[in-house]
């Protein structure tokens, strides 16, 4: 299998909005799983910059989810959590989600799965902040580097269940 490494675009659309796309070389069933079985969520989501310390997903409209991860130089664990306001099985997860670090800087996040033909999958992410202050927080906060060592390290999970 090819690797799509270090090719998700980051756009700002709206004034308190990043979209983030990549596509990943494997299929969306596959993805899917990589996205939402907890398991599989601390192999990748960490990407280079630490080990995730735990990832709690309860996959239901109003469940919830948390992730925990140690990072070099940072004393302590740092997280993210959220809950879940739509599912669409293998296709659309929205969610919200805090940085547990800047609790007063939650997004809604619209993740969709789209079908790229030839076993690839499109992962489109809609994160809508509440204000600009809070988005261009988020993007100068080093997240585009970190997501692009979590992206590489998810297609090799999702290829990895083939």
């Amino acid at each position: 299998m090819t690797s799509s490494s270090g090719k998700a675009t980051v756009t700002l659309p709206g004034d308190a909005q990043i979209l983030i796309e990549r596509e990943f070389d494997a299929p969306a069933a596959l993805v899917w799983r990589a996205l939402t079985e907890p398991e599989l969520v601390q192999r990748w989501w960490g990407g280079k910059r630490g080990e995730v310390t735990s990832a709690e997903i309860d996959l239901r409209v109003g469940g919830t989810w948390r992730y925990t991860m140690s990072a070099p130089g940072f004393d302590g664990e740092l997280g993210w959590h959220g809950e879940y306001r739509e599912i669409v099985e293998g296709e659309r997860i929205v969610s919200t989600e805090v940085f547990e670090g800047f609790p007063d800087a939650e997004s809604v996040n619209t993740m969709t799965l789209i079908d790229a033909g030839g076993g690839r999958t499109l992962l489109r992410t809609l994160v809508q902040h509440l204000t600009q202050e809070n988005r261009d927080g988020h993007v100068d906060s080093g997240m585009e580097d970190g997501m692009q060592e979590a992206f590489d390290a998810l297609e090799a999970v999702a290829q990895s269940l083939a």
